[in-house]
């Protein structure tokens, strides 16, 4: 049974950073990429950045390049995401997600606020 946890979600200051982690069970960690998307609140979910199988080939969307970085852990099955200078945009549920499935986890909160 496949499981994704996102942890490391917690209220930051605007210009703050946070690193979030996605640890996945039950499929080939290693097989499969690895998508973060940030859904604000009474928005629709956004793919902000992927970390591919092929020598981790990383993508990010507009909003987040520069500024923000994925990575991952083979032998601990963990994903990471490093965001820096977080606006209080940022403020959203983020999850990650492996591709191609169709298991999410349920997302981790980070608040960005004074």
């Amino acid at each position: 049974q496949v499981k994704i946890v996102e942890s490391g979600g917690g209220l930051v200051q605007p210009g703050g950073s946070l690193t979030l982690s996605c640890t996945a069970s039950g499929y080939p960690f290693s097989d499969f990429a690895m998508a973060w998307y940030r859904q604000a609140p009474g928005k629709e979910r956004v793919e902000i950045a992927t970390i591919g199988t092929i020598r981790d080939l990383q993508t990010y969307d507009e909003s987040v390049k520069g500024r923000f970085t994925a990575s991952r852990d083979k032998a601990k099955n963990t994903a990471y995401l490093q965001m820096n200078n977080l606006p209080p945009a940022g403020t959203a549920v983020y999850l990650c997600h492996p591709r191609p499935t169709n298991c999410w986890g349920r997302g981790t909160q980070v608040p960005v606020s004074e």
